[in-house]
């Protein structure tokens, strides 16, 4: 019974955070095509992808503390409103910029999706229990790097790349009407009433100041900023320079983030056995040391799709370890201002990711090596903070109902 409660969760709350990922990942197909349609270049066309980015990381900051303040489902219907309205513009749009500033109200909207169900994980439980949760989450959300580009590819072949828009909203009404059927508030009255802008800014004051808590936050960021750099990229690399048809490109796509959904539902059982931190410490390492070898391959002159698959293919598993169990770890002690937490660390994780983006947009040619070297490192820096000390201030391995 419990197991199917868990399962339940899992599933409301992964879709719940899915809808935002899967405007980014059905897009991904469209943008050689979007770039031709709207006379843009591909830095001005990834500029969709990264103000997309900065604001589902900025928006996930207001939505935290509200969460605290009105109850988890407030902020959430909120925000897939305002998801689904910015959607429906970007499918009317007719110049890039204006796509730009849609993509980015459009990122707000899913800023909630992204904040909120990690807050619902922390009021539901901690430790162990909470990275089983948070990988069955996990499972489901990664759905979305699996069919999004795949569905993505259908609809851009028969109704073009506004198509991508229309269906994102439908996804987002689906959402709703999930949300009002199946989720229960987990937010009490009494702890609301604790909450309020004030507490927010203290609370967000705290957490800054909490290193061990932005340790965490910035090892999981920087693990996920190799993905940031691989989504905004990897279509004009595996599309224009190697030729792939955008539906072999969803295929490749899918088989990379496989691996991230497998290697994640391992997290509880390998966090149970060899401690979360070793967990932490041991996913990092083997990340780094793929990314560097696909780094490696590529500044020597190499160019074989098959490498940068198959390598890749290897990163995200670490990736998929290194996720949840950084965020279980990071909001562990944190659980009277989980909103705040979450927020603060999806903000973190998705500015790091767009800053990576940016920067990898200024070398980037239709050329593996600019993508690999912002991939590898951003595995490279959570190699240098994971060797500081990850062990908690106290343990909180019981479970809170």
């Amino acid at each position: 019974m419990r197991s199917k409660s868990f399962f339940k969760m899992a599933i409301v709350l992964g879709l719940l955070s899915a809808i935002g990922p899967f405007a980014i990942d059905m897009y991904l197909p469209a943008l050689p095509s979007i770039g031709s349609s709207l006379q843009a270049d591909i830095g001005t066309v990834q500029m969709s992808l990264t103000s997309f980015f900065l604001a589902l990381g900025a928006g996930q900051l207001l939505y935290g503390p509200l969460s605290d303040m009105f109850g988890r489902k407030s902020p959430l219907y909120a925000g897939l409103l305002l998801f689904a309205l910015a959607s429906v513009g970007c499918a009317l749009v007719n110049d890039i910029h204006t796509l730009v500033l849609l993509r980015f109200i459009q990122g707000l909207g899913a800023a909630a999706g992204m904040a909120i169900p990690r807050a619902v994980v922390r009021d539901l439980h901690t430790g162990t229990d909470a990275a089983r949760l948070m990988s069955l989450l996990m499972l489901v959300f990664s759905v979305s790097p699996i069919l999004a580009p795949l569905v993505g590819s259908a609809v851009i072949t028969f109704a073009g790349w506004r198509g991508v828009f229309w269906a994102v909203t439908f996804a987002a009404i689906i959402g709703l009407i999930m949300m009002a059927k199946l989720l229960n508030e987990t937010r009490p009255k009494s702890d609301r009433s604790k909450s309020s802008l004030t507490s927010a800014l203290s609370a967000y004051k705290l957490l800054l100041l909490d290193r061990h808590f932005l340790l965490l936050v910035f090892i999981g960021s920087f693990s996920m900023a190799g993905f940031f750099t691989y989504l905004a990229n990897s279509s004009f690399v595996m599309i224009s320079h190697y030729g792939l048809s955008p539906t072999v490109y969803s295929i490749s796509f899918g088989i990379n983030a496989a691996s991230f959904i497998a290697s994640a539902q391992f997290t509880a059982t390998l966090g149970k056995r060899f401690g979360m931190v070793k967990l932490v410490k041991g996913a990092v390492i083997g990340c780094a040391m793929a990314t560097l070898t696909m780094f490696a391959y590529f500044a020597a002159g190499g160019d074989n799709i098959w490498m940068l698959i198959l390598l890749y293919f290897v990163a995200s598993a670490f990736m998929g370890l290194i996720i949840p169990t950084t965020s279980v770890l990071a909001l562990d002690q944190h659980g009277e201002n989980a909103g705040t937490a979450s927020a603060l660390m999806g903000t973190l994780q998705m500015l790091t990711g767009a800053a990576m983006v940016a920067v990898v947009g200024i070398f980037t040619n239709g050329r593996p090596l600019p993508m690999v070297s912002g991939m590898a490192a951003g595995a490279v820096i959570a190699l240098l903070l994971v060797t500081r000390d990850l062990t908690p201030k106290y343990n909180t391995e019981q479970n809170v109902k």
